[in-house]
């Protein structure tokens, strides 16, 4: 009788709704969820700037629209930003597929661009120009590799928490490229780099951008390539299912965490390179601009697909960029446009628990038991 009475007790308090994963939703229907969060987001934020401002929400959608498609310029500035935060995304993004949870992509980032300016500041007059180019290119990928290998090295030997291991050496990073800052000042004292002259790269037909936007497009390729059909792709998503499974398969698990961590911090580093010898032609403690840790929510926005990653940076690109328009035509303050990409994110996000859960009520998880 006890028992039947805590039976029903137990059922009596028991939620009548229930989160439940769902069973994969064909993508049609995923990206129309995406769509409408998008449309929402855009929607409200229009509706926010209303109350705050009086602005007429058509001047709003017409800011937002003149600021990243006004121009030649803005469109050219819209394409070479996308292909930056792209390239950071496409950098974490083999780590990320392999559960190694890489949130340093920032100052991996500037560690590479330190060490191109390292190069073009002490051998830009010593070396002839395409010597100087390889030298910028291997030492640039070998400081973003080395430094993404370090908490490689102790996650593979000694599980640690690779999450904080890499957000504590962006700090480092930004640290020792202030020290350089100073070491390299010009003029001496001033703690800021000026315009370095030799190691610029070339612009391809007038246009600064055009080199590093097609960098970023053979990278992509090749990242769509090698995480889809390599072995080396297999091996991650393997390690990234199970490492239990990829042990019994023999895979050496500890052999493609350093080695997968190692490319993702090598591309961080050809990031720093386009950035310093491409575009800025100088280095400061912001180079990196905040990139590496956008790209966080661009590759998992994209589910780590690197066609994908495109739109979703392309996307968050725009509202950065039409926003800041919004921000200079209604005289706000600069935050104003972080809140509106921020708003953009937050429903992006937040479609995702619509396209993985589902709420059903007590009577569905009968029936389906």
């Amino acid at each position: 009788m006890n028992e039947n009475i805590k039976a029903a007790s137990s059922k009596k308090h028991e939620p009548r709704f229930h989160i439940v994963k769902r069973d994969q939703m064909k993508w049609q229907k995923a990206w129309a969820i995406r769509f409408v969060a998008i449309v929402s987001a855009l929607l409200f934020s229009a509706l926010i700037t209303v109350l705050l401002t009086g602005v007429d929400p058509i001047k709003f959608f017409s800011a937002l629209v003149d600021g990243a498609f006004g121009t030649s310029r803005r469109r050219w500035l819209l394409i070479y930003e996308t292909s930056i935060l792209l390239c950071v995304a496409l950098a974490l993004t083999p780590a990320f597929k392999m559960r190694f949870w890489n949130t340093g992509g920032e100052g991996q980032v500037l560690i590479g661009g330190m060490a191109t300016a390292a190069c073009m500041i002490l051998l830009g007059d010593k070396l002839p120009t395409p010597l100087l180019f390889l030298v910028m290119i291997v030492a640039s990928v070998a400081a973003g590799a080395i430094w993404a290998v370090i908490p490689a090295f102790f996650k593979a030997i000694w599980n640690t928490n690779e999450t904080l291991f890499t957000l504590m050496m962006n700090y480092i990073a930004i640290q020792l490229v202030g020290y350089f800052c100073q070491i390299w000042a010009t003029p001496k004292g001033s703690g800021t780099i000026g315009i370095i002259p030799n190691g610029q790269f070339p612009a391809l037909f007038g246009n600064q951008y055009l080199l590093n936007v097609i960098v970023v497009v053979a990278l992509t390729a090749f990242m769509f390539v090698y995480l889809k059909y390599s072995k080396h792709g297999y091996e991650i998503s393997v390690v990234g299912e199970s490492e239990n499974t990829a042990r019994y398969i023999g895979v050496n698990v500890k052999k493609v965490i350093v080695r997968t961590v190692a490319l993702s911090g090598a591309i961080c580093g050809m990031v720093g390179l386009l950035l310093v010898a491409g575009t800025e032609h100088s280095i400061t403690k912001n180079t990196a601009g905040g990139r590496g840790f956008t790209a966080i929510i661009v590759s998992w926005m994209a589910k780590f697909n690197p066609l994908y990653m495109v739109f979703s940076a392309l996307l968050i690109v725009f509202m950065d960029r039409g926003a800041k328009q919004v921000t200079t035509l209604l005289k706000l303050n600069d935050s104003f446009s972080e809140i509106i990409t921020g708003i953009l994110i937050l429903f992006i996000i937040g479609c995702e628990f619509f396209i993985n859960y589902k709420i059903a009520s007590k009577s569905h998880k009968e029936d389906k038991n």
